[in-house]
């Protein structure tokens, strides 16, 4: 608990929204881990939305720990939070809604999806995020076009892709999902499929580079046709052993298409280097802003609808944010307005 209460008061100094205010609402946001930099491009969000709107943000790092991220709840309950936000770690959505709901203050959840059944135990309750389905479909979609339009990439010319996959979290159902969509794509297009190696790197680039060295030793550089992995951080990772090889330099005699999904400031300097081939946009930008208009107007009193939060809301409980296929085609438009403080806003 000592641990977390000296995080809170870090992250207070650090991510709090600027002075000049014009609300008093306080919202206290639970992120699983802060060297995710998808989450991290979502906090970035969060706080510029919470300048423009007015009030206070206060953000605290799980760790990926539950326990941690629990206390950190009972942590902000206590500090009489307006609003809870929380990118949570195993059960811990469920938890914040146990602890918050006896004092009615509004959670909203956001990159991991509750059970259904458990948004409905509480009225002032939401969960933002995208069809997973949507990021593996179109992840998948990328590799097809790219077969279909370089035939030279079936290198041992057997009709079959030979892949390596690189999942995220185990249980995550993000995981479970891309995973089982982007082998869908490519299958329902018509390619066959042979998966050399799967593994598990947690969303994380130090593990997608040690588990993509694993693979390169184990099947040779020259036998993998293409990568594919659940978000962009496994994916550079995977990227920089494949560096290691001589491959995906620039040489395009010597490049294993990868693809990842997140659309994350990394990902799209790879693609304008030449050495990722695409993403899928996990819109940073609108999950943040989404997640404070919802916590303010929650806290207000207000109903959360299109008209006061400025997205659909589904089922009363759901704001979902749909994905993008990034390429090199439209590379240069993600890059442009990838600037989360400079993108035009809107006052609700």
């Amino acid at each position: 608990m000592k641990k977390s209460l000296l995080l809170l008061i870090a992250v207070l100094f650090i991510f709090s929204a600027s002075p000049a205010i014009s609300s008093d609402i306080f919202i206290g946001t639970c992120v699983y881990k802060f060297n995710d930099t998808h989450l991290t491009e979502i906090r970035k969000s969060m706080l510029e939305e919470m300048r423009l709107q007015g009030g206070e943000i206060v953000f605290s790092d799980g760790e990926n720990s539950q326990p941690i991220q629990q206390d950190q709840i009972d942590g902000y309950i206590t500090k009489g939070v307006d609003a809870l936000v929380i990118m949570p770690i195993g059960t811990t959505a469920e938890y914040a809604i146990e602890k918050a709901k006896p004092e009615d203050i509004p959670v909203v959840i956001v990159n991991r999806e509750p059970d259904p059944e458990i948004l409905k135990t509480y009225d002032k309750v939401w969960y933002i995020g995208s069809h997973a389905e949507e990021s593996g479909l179109q992840s998948g979609q990328i590799l097809v076009d790219y077969f279909k339009a370089h035939k030279e990439a079936d290198k041992n010319k057997d009709g079959k892709i030979q892949y390596i996959m690189l999942c995220g979290e185990q249980g995550h159902q993000d995981t479970t999902i891309r995973t089982e969509y982007s082998v869908k794509a490519l299958k329902d297009a018509g390619f066959e499929l042979e998966e050399l190696g799967r593994d598990v790197a947690d969303w994380e680039k130090v593990k997608g580079f040690d588990k993509m060295k694993g693979f390169l030793s184990s099947f040779g550089v020259e036998n993998i046709e293409a990568v594919i992995s659940n978000n962009d951080d496994m994916a550079l990772g995977a990227i920089e052993a494949l560096k290691a090889e001589g491959y995906n330099s620039g040489d395009n005699s010597k490049f294993i298409p990868v693809v990842g999904v997140d659309a994350t400031s990394p990902a799209l300097e790879a693609m304008e280097k030449g050495e990722l081939l695409g993403t899928v946009l996990n819109d940073a930008y609108n999950q943040g802003a989404a997640a404070v208009r919802i916590a303010i107007k929650a806290a207000d009193g207000n109903e959360i609808n299109k008209n006061t939060i400025g997205y659909e809301v589904t089922d009363g409980k759901y704001i979902w944010i749909p994905y993008r296929k990034v390429t090199k085609e439209n590379l240069k438009e993600f890059i442009l307005n990838k600037d989360l403080i400079l993108k035009p806003r809107e006052k609700f």
